[in-house]
């Protein structure tokens, strides 16, 4: 079978670094927001495994069917809304809420309206939004030295050896040294996590209208826009050309069918995918659908085990965390900025996109990525020569007048 032969260790690692950093760095977002509901620990797992298997699923799914490395992910943006959106509403009728927005992301993929609309982005504008979101990640590696020099500075020694001798091993050498200096400094205790397995728990939803006003379009329009839009233009600036309806489509209807078990919002994933799409899970592009395969199993795994796993990754020290990730994604950083630079006319709208994206501007609830791509848009239509000219032949009329 072709996915065992293009299996490799690299691209093992790769997947269990994406998931690894999704879960420490969001799910804490995820338990406040069940927990703004109301949530007790048994429904909260059962939220983490629901999340898990519509992850899982999609993501292995999608991957071999396209033979793309289609990762998928919850909604961050989305959890965070509800930490702060849910007063009132009970969380019955956030279930409600949850299947109407899921029915609207499987309504934005089937009639493919927001695939023409992802095909009017120019790729230098979604590699500068790319390069915007993972910026602070770049940023955030070196800035832990600061409180973690010996811990993040031997990673970051691992990773220079490792991509001068062997780039592929250069992640799986960074993992692995940083779980080892952790271990000997006495950051990671691992006997006091609790292993016990998950079960999902069916709530009855209630359609409430103050609910899906308040919750279900409002997490709508944050899913698509601050997560699906750069999940489209990580895949494309990758050069994959998968289509990208059905994405849409099968990640709103994972989240609907599952739902009533706390699957609030599922969408392409972005940064986390960037990982498994980066030479570092294999050097033939081709292959890295594999990296998200094994991604989605790690996904079901950790969902099997709900929250006992997430706490779990939680128990690596932060600088850890964010070392492992940003040196991860240098080489994606690296690419998006020279993918949206090489373009002379369209070079400025990308700077634009990539400063207003890596500033984290949030208005109206809608993260920095989509009003980067926002203004990125409006200054290439600005630029646009046809316009320029009309401007330069008016101004050439009123002198000689």
């Amino acid at each position: 079978m072709r996915p065992l032969k293009d299996l490799s260790f690299s691209a093992v690692v790769a997947g269990f670094v994406a998931v690894v950093v999704a879960f420490t760095s969001s799910a804490v977002i995820v338990f406040q927001a069940a927990q703004a509901l109301g949530a007790n620990p048994d429904e909260i797992a059962s939220w983490i495994l629901s999340l898990c298997l519509a992850m899982g699923a999609t993501t292995i799914v999608l991957s071999l069917r396209y033979r793309v490395p289609v990762l998928t992910a919850w909604s961050t943006p989305g959890a965070a809304m509800l930490v702060t959106s849910v007063a009132g509403v009970s969380m019955r009728q956030a279930i409600g809420a949850f299947i109407v927005c899921s029915a609207l992301i499987v309504l934005s993929g089937v009639t493919g309206w927001f695939e023409r609309a992802m095909q009017r982005i120019p790729l230098t504008l979604g590699a500068a939004m790319l390069a915007g979101v993972l910026l602070r990640f770049g940023l955030q590696a070196f800035s832990s030295m600061q409180t973690q020099p010996i811990l993040v500075g031997s990673m970051f020694a691992a990773y220079l050896v490792a991509r001068r001798c062997s780039p592929r091993a250069a992640v799986p050498l960074v993992l692995i040294t940083g779980t080892l200096l952790s271990l000997l400094q006495g950051r990671l205790h691992l006997e006091g996590v609790p292993m016990r397995l998950a079960l999902p728990l069916f709530t009855m939803p209630d359609f409430s209208f103050s609910a899906i006003a308040s919750v279900a379009i409002p997490l709508f329009m944050v899913t698509m826009a601050s997560q699906n839009v750069p999940g489209v233009a990580t895949i494309r600036t990758f050069g994959y050309r998968p289509p990208i309806s059905p994405l849409i489509t099968w990640t709103g209807a994972s989240s609907l069918l599952l739902a009533p078990f706390g699957a609030y919002a599922i969408n392409l994933a972005a940064i986390t995918a960037a990982i498994t799409m980066g030479r570092e899970a294999h050097h033939d592009p081709d292959k890295r659908y594999m990296a998200a395969v094994a991604a989605g199993i790690f996904y079901l795994v950790v969902g099997l085990f709900g929250a006992s796993v997430a706490a779990l990754f939680a128990m690596f020290p932060h600088e850890m965390i964010v070392a492992l990730a940003g040196l991860a994604l240098l080489g994606t950083i690296g690419n998006g900025l020279a993918a949206a630079l090489q373009s002379e006319k369209d070079r400025e709208p990308a700077v634009i996109t990539f400063l207003v994206t890596a500033s984290g501007l949030t208005l109206f609830g809608i993260g920095a990525a989509f009003w980067g791509i926002v203004a990125g848009i409006v200054a290439t239509l600005v630029y646009r020569k046809p316009l320029l000219e009309k401007v330069e032949a008016g101004e050439t009329v009123g002198e000689s007048a």
